[in-house]
């Protein structure tokens, strides 16, 4: 199972999407400053999460949240 998750700063104004099969593990590594793009802002709390039953869904879904319209859809 694949999970698209998005993330908001809890210091900053930004909102990061991503997708994983680990959720907490992944999320874990965010708050602990260990992903370099994600390391300016956080910590972080979980905003968004849909669960897929393949990448390539899941991908396609990561897509659109990230476009201005599916950020719109989780906020």
């Amino acid at each position: 199972m694949f999970t698209v998750y998005a993330i908001s700063s809890i210091g900053k104004t930004y909102i990061y999407v991503g997708m994983t099969s680990n959720l907490e593990d992944r999320l874990n590594r965010h708050n602990s400053g260990y992903e370099k793009t994600t390391r300016p802002y956080h910590p972080f709390r979980l905003i968004y999460q849909k669960d897929f039953l393949t990448r390539a869904l899941a991908r396609e879904h990561e897509k659109f949240i990230k476009t201005t319209r599916g950020k719109r859809t989780i906020l």
